[in-house]
Formats: structure tokens, C-alpha cells, sequence
């Protein structure tokens, strides 16, 4: 608002309006008076507006403290406050697709899923790959009619992340395998996202990126003449299925990848702002 546009109103004469009372009489009130009149709607419709927000996060909310995921036990109270409401807004910013006869996704099977993109994000400003906008999310592997074969989950640019739900749970089954669905295709989500000029773009910081991409250069070429090392082989087909399974070894095996290798483990702690060998998860 201009103070062209202020010294014009507060010029105009009082304004008169009705009240309920007795007499139905007109009173006067002054231009001061109408600006807080209208300030004190607004604050009442954004209180209502942020109470009917607080309502919808509830439930999800709840559920995550029941389920009392291991990530999320380990947080300090503060940081677990923090963790619920990034979960919640990941769901109410995401529709869920159940693909199969008879199977639905259940608001437990949505606060698991979102908290395995919460996790990967929660070192970072409030991510929640804004471009993937839709999870389809199958029984049990699905057959892709694209590569001709059976898949277990994939993150496709057409806005969709696809998840079985049997290895997802599997993923989550053994914490010190360093194979989760639900972090490998969040990580490809992850990756994605910050290239997709979008309102999240460009999110990740370019100088421990660019460290990163040196690192993982080096070591998938090593790792191309080499049978055997901590990274699995699967990683060296591309750099984002790279990082896509040192993410999952970041957090699952995370003391062993940082005595296997600690600079591409300190590359990827500055990167991700997490520090999992150290129980760290806000750098």
C-alpha cells in the first residue's frame, strides 16, 4: 500500500456502518478503526485456515509417533517436531495411487513412504520433489511394458515415483544390508528434483555437488575394474544409480562406508547436511 494511497483514506470522512443493537442506529467509525477491523478478520481467517491445516496434519502425525520408525526415534524431540510436519505436508502434496485388484495404500503405508523421503531431505531446507507429484505404488513387483522386464521401482520424469510394496517393507526388514526400495528411489527423486527448474531447483548446494560428482567419477571407474569393494556393482551403470545406492549405504551401513571409503562419505555428508556414523542429521 502506497502513502499516496494511505493519506487519501485517512482524509475521507468517517464511515458508517450498522450494529446489532436496540435502536439500529448508524455508527460512526474512523478509517483507523476500519483497518483494524480488517486486520482482525484476516488474522481470523488465517487462524481458522492454519487450524484446519493443523487438523488434516494430525492424523499422519499420529500415526508416525505410533509407529516409532527407527530414524525417527533417534531425532531430539525438536527435531522430531520437525520431522512429523515434513512428513504430513510430503503426503498432503502427493497423491497416492494403489495399482492392483483389491490392494489400497493405507495411511500407515503414506507416513512410511513420505518418511523415506524425509529422511533422505532432512539435513536440507523443506524438500518434497515438487515435480513428482503422484506415487504409484504396486503389491508386489510389477512388469514394465517400457524395458520388458519386472520392476521393484522406478522414478519416471513424467511426474510419477513407483514403489513396490512388498520390497519396500523388505527394504525396511534389515537396517544393515544397504538395500532400501524406499531410499534408493527417493534418491532418484532427490537427484532429479534439483536439476528440474521448478520452485525447489538448484536446492542442493553446487560446491559439495560438484565435489560429489568428482568423487563418484573416480571411484565408478575404479569400481568398473574391480569385482569386489563396499559399493556394489549395480552402482557403476550411471551416476545418478551411483548415487542412488551409496544413499542407501549411507544410512544403513553407514559406519562401514565411512571407514571404506571416507572421502565419498564426507562428500556425501556435506552434500545431504547428515552425519548418520556420527548420529548427526542436522549439520
Amino acid at each position: 500500500m502506497s502513502a499516496t494511497y494511505l493519506l487519501t483514506f485517512f482524509m475521507l470522512p468517517p464511515l458508517c456502518i450498522r450494529y446489532a443493537g436496540k435502536s439500529m442506529a448508524l455508527a460512526e467509525v474512523t478509517p483507523l478503526q476500519a483497518l483494524l477491523l480488517v486486520a482482525v478478520v484476516y488474522a481470523c481467517i488465517e487462524l481458522a485456515q492454519y487450524g484446519i491445516k493443523q487438523m488434516r496434519l494430525r492424523p499422519f502425525i499420529l500415526e508416525l509417533r505410533r509407529q516409532q520408525l527407527p530414524y525417527y526415534a533417534t531425532l531430539s524431540l525438536v527435531q522430531q517436531k520437525q520431522f512429523e510436519k515434513r512428513v504430513a505436508n510430503f503426503i498432503l502434496q502427493k497423491s497416492f495411487v494403489a495399482r492392483g485388484s483389491g490392494f489400497t495404500v493405507t495411511t500407515p503405508m503414506k507416513v512410511r513412504i513420505a518418511a523415506s523421503a524425509v529422511q533422505l531431505t532432512f539435513g536440507l531446507r523443506p524438500v518434497y520433489f515438487s515435480h513428482f507429484k503422484t506415487l504409484l505404488v504396486y503389491p508386489d513387483r510389477y512388469y514394465s511394458t517400457i524395458f520388458k522386464r519386472y520392476h521393484c521401482g522406478e522414478v519416471n520424469m513424467r511426474g510419477y515415483i513407483v514403489l513396490s510394496w512388498a520390497d519396500f517393507e523388505n527394504g525396511y526388514s534389515n537396517a544393515t544390508d544397504g538395500f532400501n526400495l524406499g531410499l534408493h528411489e527417493m534418491a532418484h527423486a532427490l537427484h532429479l528434483e534439483n536439476v528440474i527448474r521448478n520452485n525447489e531447483y538448484d536446492f542442493l548446494d553446487r560446491e559439495h555437488l560438484q565435489v560429489w560428482n568428482n568423487l563418484s567419477k573416480s571411484e565408478m571407474q575404479q569400481q568398473r575394474y574391480t569385482q569386489s569393494g563396499f559399493i556394489r556393482q549395480q552402482a557403476c551403470h550411471d551416476e545418478h544409480e551411483f548415487f542412488a545406492v551409496c544413499v542407501e549405504s549411507f544410512f544403513e551401513r553407514s559406519h562401514e562406508f565411512r571407514l571404506s571409503n571416507p572421502l565419498l562419505y564426507d562428500a556425501m555428508s556435506q552434500l545431504l547436511q547428515q552425519d548418520p556414523a556420527r548420529r548427526v542429521y542436522q549439520l
